[in-house]
């Protein structure tokens, strides 16, 4: 068993155009919360030097002390740059992802896992189809009322009603667009979007960001800590496969190095890997799941209904190896680590769920987000002779496995 004295912690966000100041604030809030719970001790400070944005935490636990530097890995510049920034632009969006997810047949093989993200999924498109009926059914009234109620030529009345009603109707689906941080329909049909329009390959700029990120995850594999924790959150998982991949078939992670771990939480990994180009992601699953430089633990709850909630997203992209050793999946039963009146709360804030892994827990069992990054166990240790969810999904369910050479 590794005694964890300092640890060094890599978290990649999923499809995200904030900036990551909001998840340094989010492990402050949480994290003292969580302390109160639990009876240990946790503290922030600024992250000194260079490199990405992260924070310092000093932890006391279970008699011991940690330190601890988190840095995130920003991609959300990349986010930002690939969301429309017109209503037109989101429209072409929608039917490019539609096109992709049913042209492909995606779609139904996704349907197989869990209903609450492909619910999710198609949220957006049916929402902002609501939307452009409402917009262009106020356009036709409009045109009709202007029509009757002008006198002269028909085509006089047909023209201002036609000029008037499309105004409203622009108005209307701008009014919407900016109450998106309410219906968020912009925001996730973005997020479908950027994979689907590549059909599951990774963008030149994401690429080009990734590699960024192995660097430096391989400069802390190479320095002092006892380990390194890499924590991929939604589509973020996908990333660190990839990432993770690359750095160990590139002979990157010293054998006498700091214990290299990673945690994926929250995963939507199919709805990539299903994709008929996601020759690299599944390539990258079947090669990680059979590696001994690393621990891949995989942590989802049913109660998310933006996750595909215990499906193995190796076995259920169809490239699972003889040998598999990786992810354990594990769930966070939220039903059970919640009391039942913060259940009752979050319950039906799906998107508020989606971040729970990284909040605080008052029943939590034996995931704890905070004594997983801070605290003097290393996630193997933690999870050592855990058996995996008996409600796992493992069924090869895509229809693309084909992987990259």
């Amino acid at each position: 068993m590794t005694q964890v004295t300092r640890r060094r912690v890599f978290y990649i966000p999923g499809y995200d155009p904030i900036h990551p100041r909001r998840y340094r604030e989010l492990y402050r809030k949480e994290g003292a919360a969580q302390a109160g719970i639990s009876g240990y001790e946790i503290a922030l400070s600024p992250k000194t030097g260079g490199g990405p944005y992260g924070w310092h935490v000093a932890s006391k636990m279970d008699g011991a002390e940690v330190e601890v530097d988190v840095e995130v890995l920003i991609w959300s510049d990349i986010v930002r740059d690939s969301m429309g920034h017109s209503i037109p632009a989101t429209y072409l969006a929608l039917v490019r992802t539609a096109w992709a997810y049913i042209g492909t047949g995606a779609l139904w093989r996704l349907m197989r896992l869990r209903k609450g993200p492909v619910i999710a999924a198609l949220y957006p498109v049916l929402f902002l189809l609501v939307q452009l009926a409402l917009a262009l059914g106020l356009a036709g009234l409009v045109m009709w009322g202007i029509g009757a109620l002008v006198p002269g030529p028909g085509w006089l009345g047909a023209g201002i009603g036609a000029l008037a009603g499309l105004a409203l109707a622009a108005a209307l689906l701008e009014w919407f667009r900016r109450k998106d941080g309410k219906f968020f329909a912009y925001y996730l049909m973005h997020d479908y979007s950027f994979s689907a329009r590549s059909l599951g390959a990774n963008p030149p700029a994401l690429e080009a960001r990734m590699a960024e990120f192995g660097d430096a995850i391989a400069e802390a594999l190479a320095q002092g800590s006892d380990e390194v924790l890499v924590v991929g959150h939604s589509s973020g998982a996908h990333l660190a496969v990839s990432i993770l991949a690359d750095l160990i078939r590139a002979g990157r992670v010293p054998a006498d190095g700091p214990v290299l771990s990673f945690l994926s939480l929250g995963q939507v990994v199919p709805m990539v890997s299903f994709l008929p180009r996601a020759d690299r992601l599944r390539a990258d699953l079947r090669y990680l799941s059979q590696r001994t430089e690393l621990t891949w633990i995989d942590v989802t709850a049913p109660g998310d209904g933006c996750a595909f909630a215990l499906c193995d997203p190796v076995a259920v992209s169809g490239v699972a190896p003889e040998g598999k050793r990786w992810p354990l999946v594990v769930s966070a039963a939220f039903t059970q680590t919640l009391s039942p009146e913060r259940w009752k709360e979050l319950r039906w804030r799906f998107f508020r769920l989606h971040f729970q892994y990284l909040c605080a827990f008052d029943r939590p069992g034996d995931y704890d987000y905070f004594r997983i990054t801070a605290g003097p166990l290393t996630l193997a240790d933690r999870y050592e002779g855990r058996v995996p969810s008996k409600s796992r999904i493992e069924a090869a369910v895509s229809k693309y496995t084909s992987v990259a050479a």
